[in-house]
């Protein structure tokens, strides 16, 4: 038999990834007719693909090897796999993502950067006459520089100043990183001092108005500090592979889709760097926020 094609790797661990943290039936009234897992992973698969929902299924038909890993006895409606996005909860979308970040090993090493996504839906004459002065969301990645995977991610369609943001996303986070590393955008002594308190080594660059930046940002390990560009490199390869706009009308499913996005872009790197490490158990239920804390916590 021929060694699995890169596609077929990813759709066999996303599935394995799904089955295990993600019950296989909404309730036991549903049609049974496809799992929750198949329908992630097609909907992994629209996005890692850059095809519309009509195309996915269209694609899918010449692939018997990916419908014999989905387990499909034959195709769902391009319909199916949209509804389904829309009816699973954001907090679902979050614990895989979460998840998908450890199957490739890290150093331990953070850093923080944020940049845009448009919103593909907002015409330029639609947004002048509803007076829209923001035409894009602001999202901030928590990479590990050692994987080069996104630990986390922060959505916001307002102005919120980094310094804001930087302690409500690394606070989620605190194990799974001992030094994070930020640019300019991120000097804030209490950052740095809310950092220091909880045993993690901040190496955020100073703004030098005065002599003792300048001297704090000499005294900084420059190979270290410069790990910082990896997040730079992931938010590139992600807006070339996915794309640099969300399709989604809704804001809250705006941001499932960027959740979903940073899944399947955990999912591509471990496929590419050849990670056999194994899916962690499932999460309890108590530990699983419902889809409206996700919500009022990151899209502010």
């Amino acid at each position: 038999m021929p060694n699995p094609s890169q596609p077929l790797q990813f759709t066999q661990m996303c599935m394995r990834l799904a089955t295990q943290q993600v019950p296989l039936y909404r309730s036991r009234f549903s049609k049974h007719t496809f799992t929750q897992p198949q329908l992630i992973v097609l909907y992994c698969l629209k996005l890692k693909l850059g095809v519309s929902y009509r195309d996915l299924i269209d694609w899918l038909r010449e692939m018997p090897r990916i419908q014999e890993a989905l387990g499909l006895r034959h195709l769902p409606h391009f319909t199916t796999v949209q509804k389904a996005f829309a009816r699973l909860e954001t907090s679902v979308w979050r614990v895989l993502q979460r998840v998908s970040a450890s199957r490739v090993e890290g150093d331990r090493v953070a850093a923080l950067d944020a940049s845009g996504w448009d919103r593909s839906h907002a015409r330029r004459h639609y947004t002048q006459r509803s007076k829209l002065k923001i035409r894009s969301l602001k999202v901030t990645l928590l990479v590990d520089t050692g994987a080069q995977t996104v630990l986390d991610l922060h959505v916001t369609a307002t102005r919120k100043h980094d310094t804001q943001i930087a302690p409500g996303l690394t606070g989620k986070n605190l194990d799974r990183f001992d030094v994070l590393s930020a640019d300019k955008g991120y000097d804030d002594r209490s950052v740095r001092r809310w950092l220091r308190s909880r045993g993690k080594r901040p190496l955020i660059q100073h703004r030098e108005f005065a002599p003792y930046p300048k001297a704090a940002n000499a005294r900084m390990d420059p190979q270290l500090y410069h790990r910082r560009s990896l997040v730079e490199t992931v938010i590139s390869v992600m807006k070339r592979k996915y794309g640099a706009a969300v399709s989604s009308r809704v804001g809250w499913r705006q941001f499932r889709e960027l959740v979903a996005m940073c899944l399947v872009y955990n999912l591509d790197r471990a496929v590419k760097v050849g990670a056999v490490l194994a899916c962690p158990a499932p999460l309890p239920a108590a530990m699983l926020p419902s889809a409206e804390d996700f919500y009022r916590s990151s899209l502010r």
